[in-house]
């Protein structure tokens, strides 16, 4: 196996500071037999810090961050998609935010410009759950599919959850605009859309994982080739610091905090383990690493 990290210089392109005319994707590369990973930015989101920690004792959890450099009210994660060509599928898990979510994020379309790759070449869209970074992404500002040629697969179960109409009022206020953007979106590409449940091989070396918690359905997806292999783990290590050095936290990024802590840590002890490779969405580094376990927890190492 090799990684390598590069950065793709676009110009021209719209800036997320006041003042900086270019953008740099950070784009890291890992082979795997004959087959290439590549992980691409999205942009990043701009979260209060309360959507983080949830219930737990601000003081205990504002210390706990403060170790990692984060300070203040605000989170800024990174957004990070997963390309995968393996010479006959161009494959994407997950499809960032699009235009709609936070002007933060939504740069895919550039990434692939930066990359060599175009909408159209996209042919399987991978979806390991249906939140707005990772599903809005579908659509383009005028509400039409953006993978024009690309068969989208999301688990059954997720699909379940987020077109039954009892969601949007159950899943709570501050989220219910996540459940109809959601429905809408999944309604929008159905005819191009086919359901998997875990435990499936979804395509040629991509095996699709339960695991529920950051959502009722959310899947993450083992990309293997030969005796190398990467998970890909969306949402279900939704950062690198809380959610390793503190795993049995409950995160208030997750719709069932049990499940989520059931999920990382059963998660985190396979990866670390096994000394598999991992890409998080919201990880730093283009979020492709390993996990090492360190002081009675975990870390996360990136590779270069």
């Amino acid at each position: 196996m090799r990684i390598t990290r590069r950065e793709l210089m676009v110009g021209g392109l719209a800036a997320l500071t006041a003042g900086a005319g270019l953008r740099a994707f950070a784009a890291t590369d890992m082979e795997l037999g004959t087959a290439r990973l590549t992980t691409l930015s999205d942009g990043n989101l701009v979260l209060p810090l309360d959507f983080l920690i949830g219930d737990l004792p601000r003081g205990q959890a504002t210390e706990a961050l403060a170790q990692h450099g984060i300070t203040g009210d605000t989170l800024t994660p990174p957004c990070n998609v997963t390309l995968y060509r393996d010479g006959t599928n161009t494959v994407l898990f997950d499809a960032g935010s699009g235009h709609a979510f936070m002007p933060s994020a939504g740069r895919l379309a550039d990434a692939l410009d930066a990359a060599g790759v175009a909408a159209d070449e996209i042919t399987h869209v991978l979806l390991t759950h249906a939140h707005p970074d990772h599903l809005w992404g579908v659509l383009d500002d005028f509400d039409d599919p953006v993978f024009v040629n690309a068969t989208h697969m999301i688990g059954q179960a997720e699909l379940d959850y987020w077109t039954d109409p009892a969601t949007v009022d159950t899943i709570g206020t501050a989220r219910a605009s996540f459940a109809v953007g959601a429905a809408r979106r999944l309604e929008a590409i159905a005819d191009r859309l086919e359901t998997f449940t875990g435990g499936q091989e979804v395509l040629p070396g991509i095996l699709a994982h339960d695991t529920p918690g950051h959502t009722p359905g959310h899947i993450s997806f083992e990309v293997r080739q030969d005796s190398t292999a990467v998970m890909v783990v969306g949402d279900a290590i939704g950062n690198g610091h809380l959610a390793l050095a503190h795993p049995d936290w409950a995160s208030g990024a997750d719709q069932d905090a049990e499940q989520g802590i059931a999920t990382r840590l059963r998660l985190l002890d396979q990866l670390a383990t096994d000394g598999m490779a991992m890409v998080g969405f919201h990880l730093p580094g283009g979020g492709l690493g390993r996990v090492e376990r360190a002081d009675g927890a975990y870390r996360f190492v990136t590779e270069v």
